[in-house]
């Protein structure tokens, strides 16, 4: 398991590459949801999204000979985009493999940024092209099986520690598990007692199946959020959420693009719903821990166009 040592390092090799993103108190959502709540608004980050810390932490690690030979990466959305957009500010050439649910704009990004874009009929099959392709000599930056990128995802949790005021229960949504995974080795040992939720849509229960069968495990995913869809968790990623994670929460699809128009109204900014999730989940950690706490939400990512959520709310018939 990684460390939070592992983590300062990471957060040190990357500090001239990434922004320390606003840790702020939300008025609106702690009136929304009856309990004081802090923000870190990782949509702020460049790419959009947290992906950018650990993307730019691995390929800063890779040897000349692997730069040289160039990076492929898998994504639903956002690990592409910012592979993609750190690759091209590194000279690295790099190849993305998306599923054909990825969201049409992060293709968009992905190849003006100057990378090679694939499309998978499934994310299963996305997966299984970038072993093909890594057996051809690429580089893998792997969105989540790799302790260089989850310790630099950690650096999330690291500033979240660094900034914020007290907290007792800390809200982070699982795709495959390395954001949650670097967030809870930091602040376990920077804000000990400091209870660590995981959030995942009942389509894309990766690591919630995983916890459930002790290991990982191959998900059938239905959901709509592609930026949350691993085909499985990794042994890395389970290790460190079955320590560091008191429980995995699920919601559905329709109540995370709901969490998404909360966010809009009361917090004043336009998530995707990969954070989105983080607000019915929020209710429901409320509910098992009762009075006396304070919420932090890790708001993961921002890339989700108007266009994309009015045809969800839509879909789920969504005020």
């Amino acid at each position: 398991m990684i460390t939070v040592a592992d983590v300062e390092a990471e957060a040190a090799r990357i500090a001239a590459y990434v922004v320390r993103t606003p840790t702020v108190a939300s008025p609106g959502l702690s009136a929304f949801l009856g309990a004081p709540v802090t923000t870190k608004l990782e949509l702020l980050q460049r790419t959009g999204s947290f992906k950018a810390r650990g993307a730019t932490a691995k390929l800063l690690a890779l040897t000349e000979a692997e730069r040289a030979a160039g990076v492929v990466a898998v994504s639903g959305g956002n690990h592409g985009i910012a592979v993609a957009e750190m690759a091209g500010a590194l000279d690295i050439k790099a190849t993305v493999v998306m599923p054909r649910s990825a969201p049409g704009r992060a293709v968009e990004i992905a190849e003006a940024a100057g990378a090679r874009v694939i499309l998978a009929d499934t994310m299963g099959g996305a997966f299984a092209l970038v072993d093909e392709l890594q057996q051809l000599g690429l580089a893998l930056v792997h969105p989540f099986d790799d302790p260089v990128v989850v310790a630099g995802q950690g650096t999330v949790g690291l500033e979240f520690a660094e900034d914020a005021g007290e907290l007792t229960d800390v809200l982070v949504s699982i795709g495959g598990g390395g954001l949650i995974s670097g967030v809870a080795a930091a602040l376990h040992a920077r804000r000990p007692g400091v209870r660590i939720w995981g959030v995942e849509t009942e389509g894309a229960p990766a690591m919630s199946e995983a916890l459930a069968a002790g290991g990982p495990v191959p998900v059938e995913l239905s959901s709509i959020v592609s930026t949350l869809s691993a085909p499985r968790a990794s042994p890395l990623t389970y290790e460190h959420v079955s320590a560091l994670v008191t429980d995995v929460l699920t919601v559905t699809d329709a109540v995370a693009v709901q969490g998404t128009l909360d966010l809009a109204d009361h917090a004043k900014v336009w998530a995707e719903p990969a954070a989105g999730c983080l607000l019915p989940a929020a209710r429901q950690v409320l509910e098992r821990v009762g009075d006396g706490a304070r919420l932090g939400l890790v708001v993961c990512g921002g890339n989700a166009t108007t266009a994309d959520v009015t045809a969800w709310a839509e879909r789920f018939g969504l005020r």
